[in-house]
Parts: structure tokens; sequence; C-alpha cells
């Protein structure tokens, strides 16, 4: 598909959710593609970008952002700790905030930096042991903790396990996420976005439906 097919399909998502058109925001996850492909995607206008990997994202959006003006970048995979302070020197969003000790190396570093980039609190739902994030029963104080530490909560993210309907988790994030007055929603893939955007996410994480395959 086209990056105009996943827009139009986003906007008739949005309608028949009931939704403002435009609330839905679109981030094309640009890991692992080449740079042309992402090039194609910027010459048409699109400027909501998501990086799983810091090194990747370095090596790639300065280039581009001298090119290109109004680029924002999104942080979503997994972040070190070690690799904080160059995440929030590059990125404009980080949607995996999954620890209390990531918390406090942003909060420590947003006092020596003066800014911060927006954080989406990332929440385990599956309760996989393999997978990153707070558990749900977790999800309050933790919130909580971030609130305490002055950071930039915008919301939450999920990724629900592959073998489960993912709208059970999208419901759960957005309860979460309505009980602590948060109001961005991570959430929603290449397969499963319109039904993100039914139970009110704010943000969803297409790749391979824009790009094609990654490489490498």
């Amino acid at each position: 598909m086209s990056l105009e097919d996943i827009t139009t399909r986003i906007a008739k998502a949005e309608q028949g959710a009931g939704r403002a058109a435009g609330s839905v925001t679109l981030i094309a996850v640009s890991k692992m593609q080449p740079d042309e492909r992402v090039e194609a995607a910027l010459d048409a206008g699109h400027r909501h970008f998501g990086e799983n990997r810091v090194q990747e994202a370095a090596g790639k959006w300065p280039g581009f952002r001298d090119r290109f003006d109004g680029i924002t970048l999104h942080l979503i995979g997994p972040l070190q700790t070690n690799k904080a302070r160059e995440a929030m020197e590059l990125a404009d969003t980080i949607h995996s905030l999954d620890r209390p000790r990531l918390a406090n190396t942003l909060a420590r570093l947003a006092q020596e930096l003066g800014r911060c980039p927006d954080l989406f609190v990332q929440v385990n739902t599956g309760e996989e042991p393999q997978k990153a994030g707070i558990l749900p029963a977790d999800a309050d104080g933790f919130i909580a903790e971030c609130v305490r530490l002055d950071l930039p909560l915008r919301g939450l993210m999920c990724i629900p396990p592959v073998a489960e309907e993912p709208s059970l988790h999208f419901a759960l994030l957005a309860k979460i996420a309505a009980r602590n007055g948060l109001s961005g929603l991570s959430m929603g893939m290449s397969g499963d976005f319109e039904s993100a955007i039914a139970l009110g996410a704010t943000h969803v994480r297409v790749g391979s439906a824009i790009f094609g395959g990654r490489e490498g």
C-alpha cells in the first residue's frame, strides 16, 4: 500500500469512530528502511517518523532534517539508560518509558538539558515476560511517580501479544489512560490500526504497510 492509501484508511476510521478529522497522528515506522523509501515519504509531505534504535536514528535523521523542515521523530523501541541522553537530544517523542530507572534518568537529564521530549509510558498489557513495559497493575503508581518527577507525560503505549485479539489490549490501555487523566494513546500497527482508532488511538505506528518489508 502507499502512504496515501494508509492516510485515506485512517481518515475513514476517524470518521467511522466519530473522531475529528486529523485527530490521529500517523507515525511512519522507518526503522531498517533504505533512505530512498524514507525520502519518498518525506517528498510526499509526511513528517512523523518512528525509529527503534537510537544509533540508527542518529545516523539517518540529522541529514534529513538538514533538507526537510518540520520533521517529528518518535523513538518507539526499547531505550537503554546509557542511550537516554542521545535519545533526548535526537527525538521529539519517546514512546517507550518502561521502568523506574529510565524515568529517573530522563528526569535528571531533563534538568541538565533544560528540555525533555514528550513521553509515553509503555504498558505491557499482555503481561508477557519477554516484553518490556509496566504491568497494568503497576501502571497507576508508575504514572504518579513520573508526574512527581515532572516528566512531560502525554499518554500510554502498548504492543498487544501477537496471538491475542488486539482490541482487548487497546481497550485496557484506554481505560488506564482515562483514569490517570492522559489523553495520548500510542497503539495500533499495520494490521490493526483501524481497530485502535475505533478505541481512541491518537498515534498509530505503521511501517510495512507503507514501506514494504524491512532490509537487514
